[in-house]
């Protein structure tokens, strides 16, 4: 008796296809896909700025707009910084929030709650 194997075919796609084809799904108001700056925080984003527990930078956040989701925040030493989030940091940190800020790894943490963020 013969045995038949039954195997999906390989669908292979190019990287620049997919790339192309991709899009952030909290464009279209899902939960976010992407961990490009600024949308879901990834777990080695998360891990390596607690391990660099020296550069986190204690900050007040001055303005915030939920509908953009732009922050500006000033650090204790008086450094302003403009963020960028998708995923409602703005909606969780109103002005005049207490935040920390891990520049180096564009992490903000608003009490145990962290988001990804782009700096500009």
């Amino acid at each position: 008796m013969k045995e038949t194997t039954v195997s999906t075919p390989l669908n292979r796609l190019s990287p620049l296809s997919v790339r192309e084809r991709s899009a952030c799904m909290c464009r279209h108001g899902f939960a976010c896909s992407s961990f490009e700056a600024g949308h879901a925080l990834h777990l080695i984003q998360a891990r390596i700025a607690s391990a660099t527990r020296t550069e986190w930078a204690d900050a007040i956040v001055e303005h915030a707009d939920a509908a953009t989701g732009e922050l500006s925040v000033r650090t204790f030493d008086g450094a302003t910084h403009a963020l960028w989030n998708s995923g409602g940091a703005a909606l969780e940190a109103p002005a005049g929030t207490p935040i920390a800020l891990h520049v180096r790894y564009g992490v903000l943490a608003v009490g145990r709650t962290q988001f990804n963020v782009a700096l500009s």
